[in-house]
């Protein structure tokens, strides 16, 4: 991600997210210089903190930057100190072993930053050692990035404390189900990834984005009927969790799917050459038998359609990579959402 790409994308926003890769976030520091107990100057400057992982890496870089110095009136700007350093305040679990690298903390004056120099931090939780999730080994950690001003001597400024700038928590796993597991797995960003199908008629997997559109958009009139229907996986509160270690349950979730489409659907179905297509997916612990595990939910929350084969099959591809590029864990610790374009 690049500086403009990533202040292009803030705007007023706190953050921006680009991928479970790529996310950055920026804060403004603002100062009112004093002089004889009156104010005779004002500044400001923004730190931008561009986070990125490489692909199948274990390594968070941290690129901090500083833009936008102004100072008006009478200040010692200039000569103002700005520490820049980093804090790894919580980890899980709290005994993981995380490595830093690069240069901070780091004081700079203001008049050393202002000509574009970039400062880089580096964390790499070691593969190997004990995680969360049994064989996955997640670890998780709060990376805190924090700002400190120093007047120079003689002069005053309010507010001059500085402060913290927001960033998304990495996460490193092992899961023996996805990408470079062999090679003692890789980092992502612990952020909500968004799972996109097309409605285009170019698009491979057409019909599955068309049924998936319908259940959001009117999951009162899908099959099973269900008046009170309402479907995970659009909103942050209600995300899809992905589902692999517990077969049984995957098969479960597709039984019951295809049930339905035969009885709601003959008998149109399953001739002419269609597939049961369900949603939430049974690679999903919110698929259809999801009832059984929890007493809370109707046994008719989910949706079922005969779809064209090969449409079925391309979504199934598309959720596949997706879990892969993405590095989706089994169970409630992660999870994603369905955008329909």
């Amino acid at each position: 991600m690049t500086l403009s790409e990533c202040v292009g994308q803030l705007g007023t926003k706190q953050f921006y997210v680009k991928s479970r890769y790529a996310v950055c976030s920026g804060r403004q520091f603002g100062q009112i210089w004093y002089s004889n107990g009156r104010v005779v100057g004002k500044s400001h400057f923004n730190v931008v903190v561009i986070g990125t992982i490489p692909k199948n890496s274990r390594d968070m870089t941290a690129t901090y930057h500083y833009t936008d110095f102004t100072a008006t009136g009478t200040n010692a700007a200039p000569a103002m100190g700005i520490t820049t350093s980093a804090s790894i305040p919580k980890s899980w679990p709290s005994t993981a072993g995380i490595l830093k690298g690069g240069t901070l903390p780091s004081t700079k004056k203001w008049a050393e930053l202002v000509s574009g120099l970039t400062i880089k931090h580096t964390i790499t939780a070691l593969s190997g050692q004990p995680g969360t999730l049994g064989s996955t080994r997640m670890i998780s950690a709060i990376y805190q990035p924090n700002i400190k001003l120093i007047a120079p001597p003689g002069w005053g400024a309010e507010p001059f404390t500085g402060g913290d700038i927001f960033m998304f928590p990495p996460r490193w796993d092992e899961a023996g189900y996805l990408p470079s597991h062999t090679a003692g797995g890789a980092a992502v960003f612990s952020i909500l990834p968004t799972l996109t199908y097309s409605t285009a008629a170019s698009a491979p997997e057409r019909e599955v984005a068309l049924h998936i559109k319908k259940a959001f958009t009117t999951p009162h009139l899908t099959m099973p009927p269900l008046a009170t229907k309402r479907l995970a996986g659009q909103h942050t509160d209600e995300p899809l969790t992905r589902l692999y270690h517990d077969s049984e349950r995957r098969n479960k979730n597709r039984s019951r799917a295809l049930w339905n489409c035969v009885k709601h659907f003959r008998p149109n179905y399953p001739q002419n050459g269609k597939e049961c297509d369900e949603f939430p997916f049974a690679a999903t612990y919110q698929g259809a038998a999801a009832s059984e595990h929890d007493p809370l939910q109707d046994a008719r929350n989910f949706s079922v359609l005969p779809i064209d084969a090969e449409s079925n099959g391309a979504g199934g591809i598309l959720l596949g990579q997706f879990y892969d590029l993405n590095r989706l864990i089994d169970g409630p610790d992660d999870g994603f959402l369905v955008k329909i374009t």
